[in-house]
C-alpha cells in the first residue's frame, strides 16, 4: 500500500454553512496539503467565499491481481483512504478496465469480505464487463444446459423469450444471489441462472448438452 500526491481539483464538495448542505465549491485559490486543501472557495449555489482548509480523504494505491477466465495479471489502482472495500464492489481500474472484486487480502494476513481501504493489502478482481450466465431450458423430460452473454446493467424479465440457435425459450423464474424470481426482473449482475421452457424449435436439438447440475426449480411447478 502507498500513500499518492494529489493533483489540485478545480471544485470540491463540502457543507455550505448558508446552503445547509453540502454543495460544490470552487477552489479560487489554495495550497494541496497530504490530507487537506487549504485555501479560498466559493459556493456555486450561493456564491458565498471563505477561506478555510477542507479535510480530504488520502490516495491509496494498491496491488491487484485481475483475472478473465484463465488468464490473470497483476497490476495496482488508486482509491480513497476513507473508502470501504467489499466482495462483489464494482469499480474501473485505472486503464478503464471494469471489474468486480472476488477477494481482499488485508494487512493482517486474513481474507475479508468487507475492510476499509487502509487495511487493504491486495485486491483479487475478475473482469465485468461481460458477464456468462447459466440458462437450463426444458424441455418436457430433459433439461439443456446453456449460457448467455450480457452486460452486468442488463436485465432479464420473467415471461420475456430468450432466442438460441436451436430454438427459442420463455423465462419461467430466475435464480439470483438472494432469491427465486417467479415474476419481475432481475439484472445481469444479480443473476446466478435462468430457469426457461422451449417455445419454439427450429429444428430437432441433437448435440446440446443435458444439465446434470441439481436444479433449484422445478419446472412442472409452473
Amino acid at each position: 500500500m502507498e500513500m499518492l500526491k494529489r493533483e489540485m481539483p478545480e471544485t470540491i464538495y463540502f457543507d455550505c454553512p448558508d446552503c445547509d448542505e453540502e454543495t460544490e465549491h470552487e477552489i479560487l485559490k489554495g495550497r494541496m496539503g497530504k490530507a487537506s486543501i487549504e485555501g479560498t472557495f466559493r459556493c456555486t449555489v450561493c456564491n458565498r467565499v471563505s477561506s478555510e482548509t477542507i479535510k480530504i480523504p488520502e490516495l491509496i494505491e494498491v496491488p491487484v491481481v485481475f483475472s478473465d477466465g484463465e488468464v490473470s495479471e497483476t497490476t495496482r489502482t488508486t482509491i480513497e483512504s476513507n473508502d470501504i472495500i467489499q466482495e462483489e464492489d464494482e469499480f474501473f481500474l485505472d486503464d478503464g478496465r471494469r471489474v468486480c472484486v472476488t477477494h481482499i487480502d488485508t494487512l493482517d494476513g486474513k481474507l475479508a469480505k468487507k475492510t476499509l481501504a487502509t487495511n487493504v493489502k491486495k485486491l483479487w478482481v475478475k473482469q465485468f464487463d461481460i458477464l456468462s450466465i447459466k440458462v437450463s431450458v426444458n424441455d418436457d423430460d430433459r433439461t439443456y444446459s446453456l449460457r448467455v452473454e450480457a452486460e452486468p446493467d442488463d436485465e432479464f424479465v420473467v415471461g420475456t423469450q430468450l432466442s438460441f440457435e436451436d430454438f427459442d425459450c420463455l423465462i419461467h423464474a430466475i435464480k439470483t444471489k438472494h432469491s427465486l424470481v417467479k415474476k419481475g426482473v432481475a439484472e445481469a449482475r444479480d443473476i446466478t441462472r435462468i430457469y426457461g421452457k422451449i417455445r419454439k424449435k427450429r429444428y430437432e436439438v441433437l448435440d446440446l448438452e443435458e444439465d446434470d447440475e441439481e436444479l433449484d426449480f422445478d419446472f412442472d411447478d409452473e
